[in-house]
C-alpha cells in the first residue's frame, strides 16, 4: 500500500523518489503494472436517432430502444470472450472467500449520490484522485465498492425517468452521466491498481428498471419478453385486471386480483413475502402495464413480477431464451473486463427462482434452489475470468452455508449487525454471542463474511434467521426458552425502544425492514443524547471512542471490514423535513444518506451534485483528522495497522467463550503464528473488571496489549485471566505460548 520508491541508475545514490500516478503509467513501466482493459477492443455502442412517434410500430424507435437495450450490449460483449484460451486460466468452481479477503480485507463503501465532489466534478473522477487514495492507503483501506454508477430508472416515449430506488433498478450498461464517463471509471481501476486496491462494481441479477428492455419486452418484441417474469393477459381477461391511472404505466395488483389471476392460471400467485409492502401502494409482488401496441400492431397488458418497487421487474433466470441469464452475464464481463473492476456485488440475488407451491400455499420465492443456481453460475463466470464477489441480501444463516458452498465468495453478515447494535444499545452481549455461535455451529467461516459498519441501507433487523426460517424452534436466551419467533420480536422490540421512537426522533422506522440511522446516531441513542443539537465536545468524544469500538468489533475478526463515508466523517442523520421530497412514500432512508465532503472538496457547498443535502460532521474531512492524531481516521488507522500485521483478516475463529459480564465479549482466533488473538468488548454502561477464560488458550501464555505491546498478565493453569475494561470500549490481546 506504500507509495513506490526507486533509485537513481548513475551508480550515485540519489535517495528515494516518489513516484506518481503519471508516472506509473508512464510507457517505461512493465506492461504488468499497467491498468488495462482485457476485451479484444473497444466496446462500441450502435446509435440510432429520434424520429417519429415512440410506439412499437416506429421502427426508428425500436432500433433506439435496441441501442440502449442491456441484452443488446451482452450479446455483443460476448462475443468479445469466446474462443479465447484466457478464459481457462483460472480456477472457477468452488468459492474463495480468504482469496478473497486477502485481495482486498478493508472496503471503503462509496454511495455516488451523496458523495461531495470539486464544482463540476462527477462522482467518478473524485473517486480517481490521488490524493483520495493517499488517504486511503494511509487509513489501511484496500477497496472500494462504487455502489451503483451505471444508469437507472426508466424509459418513457424518448425520454429517460429517474431511478426510484437509489440507482438499484439499472437499465444500462452504461455509465450514468450524471457520475461521470466510463474514462472516469477505468482511471479510477487505476488509481486503485497503482495503490494495491481493488475496486468492486455492482451487478443486480434479481431485476432491471423499466428501460429499453422492459419497453421492448411490452412490445413483445423477439426474446425480450423473457428477460423479465411477465405473463400476457387474453384481452377477454383485461376486465380482470385494475384501471391504470393517467400518468401511470402500471399498477400493482390488490390481493383479491392476484388470487383471481392465479385461479386463472395466469400467475404463480402470493409469495411467501410481500417486500416494502405500503397498504394501497404495494399490496402484492404483482402489477399490471398499461396496454401497449407492439412491433406488430397488437396491443398487449402483462403482468408482471416485482419482489422490489413497481419500476424493479423481476428477471427471469429459467425462460427457455434464458435472455434475462445472457443480459446478467453480459453486464458482468462489462463490468470486469472492459471498465477494469475486480469484483462485483450480487444485489437481490436470492430471489432468482420462483415456483409454484403444490400444497396450496405461497409460491416458493426464497431459498430456491434456482437461485442458488443461479449464483453459482455468476459467481463462476467471475472467476473465470479473475474476479470476486460478495452477496448483500439477508438471508438466513443456512442460506448463507448453501451460498458459499457454489455461490458468492463473500456474503454480507446481515445477522451481526443487528447483533452488535443490540448490544450496545442493551449493554448485553448475549444475542450478539448467540447469533455468532449460531453460524459458527451451522459451518459458517467468519471469514467468509463482510462485516461491515453503515451502509446505504438502514439498520436491518428483520432477523430472518429466526423471524422466518427457525421460526417455531426454540433458543435459550436469557435462562428462558424461546422460539425463534419470539426471539426476533423481542430484539426488533428493544432496538425500537432504545433507538427510535420519541425518545429519540433522528433515527426513524423503516417499514418492516429496520430503522434508518447512521452510525453516530445508533451510538448518540445508545449513550442517551436525545437532541441532536445538543451534541458538543465532550459528546463528540464519546461517540467517537464508541463509534471506534464497533469498528473494532467488526474488524478485529476474519473478513472483510466494511465502513462507509458516512463513518469516516461521523455523520448524523438528515431533519426529514430536508429531504421531505424523498420520504414522501415512506422511504425513510433517505435521513441516512446526507451528503458527506470526505476530502474536503466543497467545503461551502450544501449539496451534493445530485441534490443531496449536506449532513452535520463529527469528524471532519480526512486531509484535516490524518492531521491529528486523536481523529477517528487516526485511531482506526492504528486499529487496521495491527489487523494487517498479524494476519487477523485471515486467521480462524476458534472459540466464542461463556463471560464473567453479560456486557462482554470475547472472541478468540488462531493466528498463522500459533499465537491466538482476542478481541475483548466491554459493550455495558459501566467498567468491567472479568475474567477472559477459553479451552483454546494454554496455561502459561503471555498476555500482551497488541497496541502498546504492554505485558498484561499470564493465562493460569484454568485457561483463564483478568481484563479490566471502561464502559464501552474494547482491546486486542495477544496470547503467546509460554
Amino acid at each position: 500500500m506504500a507509495d513506490g520508491a526507486g533509485s537513481g541508475m548513475s551508480g550515485e545514490d540519489t535517495g528515494p523518489i516518489e513516484l506518481t500516478y503519471a508516472e506509473h503509467f508512464h510507457p517505461a513501466r512493465p506492461r504488468a503494472l499497467r491498468h488495462r482493459p482485457k476485451v479484444r477492443s473497444p466496446f462500441e455502442r450502435r446509435a440510432a436517432g429520434r424520429d417519429g412517434e415512440p410506439i412499437g410500430t416506429n421502427p426508428a424507435y425500436v432500433a433506439w430502444l435496441r441501442g440502449q437495450s442491456m441484452l443488446a450490449d451482452a450479446d455483443t460483449i460476448a462475443r468479445q470472450f469466446s474462443g479465447r484460451g484466457t478464459m481457462w486460466q483460472n480456477p472457477f468452481a468452488d468459492p474463495d472467500p480468504r482469496g478473497a479477503v486477502e485481495t482486498a480485507s478493508v472496503w471503503f463503501t462509496a454511495y455516488p449520490l451523496s458523495f461531495m465532489t470539486r464544482p463540476g466534478q462527477p462522482f467518478l473522477a473524485a473517486m480517481a484522485e490521488e490524493d483520495l487514495w493517499r488517504a486511503f492507503a494511509a487509513i489501511g483501506v484496500e477497496g472500494v465498492h462504487t455502489g451503483p454508477v451505471k444508469r437507472a430508472g426508466g424509459i418513457s416515449g424518448w425520454e429517460h425517468t429517474p431511478s426510484v430506488d437509489g440507482h438499484f433498478d439499472r437499465i444500462s450498461t452504461v455509465i450514468d452521466p450524471a457520475f461521470g464517463s466510463e474514462a472516469d471509471f477505468r482511471a479510477m481501476c487505476g488509481m486503485a491498481t497503482f495503490h494495491g486496491g481493488t475496486v468492486i462494481d455492482d451487478v443486480v441479477p434479481g431485476h432491471t428498471g423499466k428501460g429499453a428492455d422492459f419497453r421492448l419486452a411490452e412490445m413483445g418484441y423477439a426474446d425480450y419478453p423473457g428477460i423479465f417474469h411477465m405473463v400476457e393477459i387474453d384481452p377477454e381477461d383485461w376486465s380482470e385486471l385494475p384501471v391504470v391511472p393517467p400518468g401511470r404505466d402500471s399498477v400493482n395488483l390488490d390481493v383479491a386480483t392476484e388470487e383471481r389471476l392465479e385461479k386463472a392460471g395466469y400467475i404463480i400467485g402470493a409469495l411467501q413475502r410481500v417486500i416494502f409492502h405500503a397498504p394501497g401502494v404495494k399490496e402484492t409482488n404483482w402489477s399490471a402495464t398499461r396496454a401497449v401496441v407492439g412491433v406488430d400492431g397488437v396491443a398487449r397488458r402483462w403482468v408482471y413480477l416485482h419482489y422490489f418497487k413497481e419500476g424493479q421487474p423481476s428477471i427471469n433466470w429459467l425462460d427457455p431464451s434464458f435472455a434475462g441469464m445472457r443480459l446478467t452475464i453480459g453486464d458482468a464481463l462489462h463490468s470486469l473486463a472492459d471498465l477494469g473492476s475486480g469484483a462485483l456485488r450480487l444485489d437481490a440475488n436470492g430471489f432468482l427462482g420462483v415456483e409454484k407451491s403444490a400444497l396450496g400455499g405461497p409460491a416458493w420465492s426464497e431459498g430456491h434452489p434456482l437461485s442458488g443456481a443461479a449464483n453459482h453460475l455468476i459467481a463462476s463466470m467471475v472467476r473465470k475470468v479473475g474476479g470476486f464477489t460478495f452477496q448483500e441480501l439477508n438471508l438466513t444463516m443456512d442460506d448463507i452455508r448453501e451460498v458459499g458452498r457454489a455461490g458468492a465468495d463473500l456474503s454480507y453478515d446481515f445477522v451481526n449487525r443487528p447483533g452488535y447494535h443490540h448490544a450496545l444499545a442493551t449493554g448485553d452481549a448475549e444475542f450478539l454471542r448467540l447469533g455468532l455461535r449460531t453460524a459458527r455451529d451451522l459451518g459458517i467461516d467468519p471469514a467468509s463474511l463482510v462485516h461491515a459498519l453503515q451502509n446505504h441501507d438502514e439498520m436491518t433487523y428483520e432477523l430472518v434467521h429466526w423471524a422466518a426460517g427457525h421460526r417455531d424452534e426454540t433458543v435459550v436466551f436469557r435462562g428462558e426458552e424461546v422460539t425463534g419467533a419470539q426471539l426476533a420480536e423481542t430484539v426488533r422490540g428493544e432496538l425500537l425502544h432504545a433507538l427510535a421512537g420519541p425518545e429519540h426522533p433522528f433515527n426513524l422506522v423503516f417499514t418492516t425492514n429496520g430503522i434508518a440511522s447512521t452510525t453516530a446516531t445508533v451510538v448518540a441513542a445508545s449513550i442517551g443524547i436525545h437532541d441532536l443539537d445538543t451534541i458538543g465536545p465532550a459528546e463528540v468524544e464519546e461517540i467517537r471512542a464508541v463509534h471506534l469500538m464497533l469498528a473494532m468489533f467488526n474488524a478485529m475478526q476474519p473478513g472483510v471490514f466494511a465502513l462507509s463515508g458516512w463513518d469516516l466523517t461521523g455523520m448524523l442523520t438528515l431533519p426529514v423535513d430536508d429531504v421531505a421530497a424523498l420520504v414522501a412514500e415512506g422511504d425513510t432512508r433517505w435521513i441516512h444518506r446526507g451528503a458527506h465532503d470526505l476530502m474536503g472538496f466543497a467545503p461551502d457547498a450544501d449539496r451534493s451534485a445530485e441534490g443531496m443535502p449536506r449532513g452535520r460532521s463529527l469528524y471532519g474531512t480526512l486531509p484535516d483528522q490524518l492531521a491529528d492524531e486523536t481523529s477517528f481516521a487516526r485511531q482506526l488507522q492504528a486499529i487496521l495497522a495491527v489487523r494487517k500485521h498479524y494476519g487477523i483478516a485471515t486467521s480462524r475463529q476458534v472459540d466464542i467463550p461463556d463471560v464473567s459480564h453479560p456486557g462482554l465479549l470475547v472472541l478468540v482466533h488462531e493466528l498463522d503464528s500459533g499465537s491466538h488473538q482476542l478481541t475483548v468488548l466491554n459493550f455495558a454502561a459501566e467498567p468491567v473488571r472479568g475474567t477472559v477464560r477459553s479451552e483454546a488458550l494454554a496455561p502459561g501464555g503471555a498476555v500482551l496489549d497488541m497496541f502498546t505491546q504492554e505485558p498484561l498478565g499470564f493465562v493460569d493453569d484454568l485457561h483463564a485471566f483478568a481484563v479490566d475494561l471502561p464502559a464501552r470500549r474494547g482491546m486486542a490481546l495477544l496470547v503467546e505460548p509460554s
